[in-house]
């Protein structure tokens, strides 16, 4: 598989006459053969795919407050997760995918939040429906989080090595020792661990910072790593060596990654499929390399076109208009009606669902095809 490193000047071809700049990682658009699509339907047009299912979240619904005061944050979402398979969740700021990833483990609070319908099966069990004592085995245990900001995530009061032997303790009790968490940080690469683990979150410099948040992440050996933005506020140098780190992660231990980014330009090399996300609703769903070479949703289009070019004379950055639609202010029908280029009348009238349009792609807009 071909790939592009963060030292060159990356280049990559993801539509007739389009380059876009990616220059946090190597750009890698090989996908593996062997996930092909199911081309059937199950509940809220969940799309299925023949992998073992690690994680099937179907027709999720939160609010944010009850009765007629509550606002509805993650809108029907159905997105699968297999065994070893890298899946992206990608969109703006606001569209609800932070939610949506917390929502894996239940640990967005309720209240204020209100899990208001749907399933999240994590190995065939409901994490709606669990107890407490159930869920904190879960969390951790089978599904583990990289969370934005290390700085902020970790105890400023607390070595990092004692920060890593808490995450033993609770999940792997027989190898909570120095040995275990010096052999973590060994993993994800920090040198000299054996004095590291000493060191308190501000002596650490933020990819180092980074890298213990992901030790803590492979401590109790997850099915599932959420990594949300992993690579917030670090240059790029480190931002490249982070997602290589995971890239390498992954295949050595065989665990699986959502992946959640507002960077297209990572999506090729790490992912095997893409959920783009806008106003608390999935809008697109395929394959990586396939929505790269031709995305099919307006809103995916208008991601990628801001992105900016290597080639091309272009006076100004492409951007989207307008913003997206706060909470409780969606407009009627299609929530990207007020910036979408193609959008008709018919398209405020009623919400559209995300159907299969093509074998493994499916598209939350009508007009898909449209020129």
């Amino acid at each position: 598989m071909g790939s592009v490193r963060a030292s060159r000047a990356v280049r990559c071809a993801l539509a007739p006459n389009t380059d876009f700049v990616a220059p946090q990682i190597r750009i890698n658009f090989e996908m593996p053969t062997t996930r092909a699509p199911l081309a059937t339907r199950e509940g809220a047009c969940a799309p299925q795919f023949h992998l073992m299912q690690l994680l099937e979240i179907k027709n999720l619904q939160l609010d944010f407050g009850k009765g007629t005061e509550a606002l509805r944050a993650v809108d029907g979402v159905s997105l699968n997760i297999g065994a070893g398979e890298t899946v992206c969740l990608v969109g703006e700021s606001g569209c609800g995918k932070t939610v949506t990833a917390l929502s894996i483990a239940r640990l967005v609070p309720a209240p204020p939040a209100n899990y208001v319908g749907g399933q999240i099966l994590l190995n065939g069990q409901d994490v709606l429906k669990m107890s407490n004592g159930e869920l904190r085995t879960v969390r951790g245990g089978v599904v583990s989080y990289i969370f934005q900001e290390p700085g902020a995530s970790l105890n400023p009061v607390f070595r990092v090595g004692n920060q890593i032997k808490e995450s033993l303790k609770l999940h792997k009790p027989e190898k909570a020792n120095g040995t275990e968490v010096v052999r973590l940080l060994k993993l994800v690469g920090i040198p000299a661990p054996e004095s590291r683990i000493r060191n308190y979150p501000f002596e650490m410099s933020g990819g180092m910072q980074q890298r213990v948040m992901i030790a803590m992440a492979l401590a109790s050996e997850p099915k599932l790593l959420v990594a949300d933005e992993p690579t917030t506020a670090l240059d790029v140098t480190i931002q490249a060596q982070i997602l290589e780190l995971l890239h390498d992660l992954k295949q050595r231990l065989g665990m699986a990654i959502l992946l959640i980014t507002h960077n297209l330009g990572i999506v090729g090399d790490m992912a095997d499929r893409v959920a783009v996300m806008y106003a608390g609703q999935i809008v697109e769903l395929a394959p990586a390399k396939e929505l790269l070479r031709r995305p099919l949703h307006p809103y995916t289009k208008a991601l990628m076109n801001a992105v900016p070019k290597l080639a091309g004379g272009a006076d100004r950055l492409s951007a989207i208009p307008g913003n997206v639609p706060r909470i409780g202010n969606f407009p009627p029908g299609c929530r990207f009606v007020p910036r979408c280029p193609i959008a008709k009348p018919e398209c405020s009238n009623k919400i559209p669902e995300l159907t299969e349009v093509e074998p493994g792609r499916w598209v939350r807009c009508p007009f898909w095809n449209a020129s």
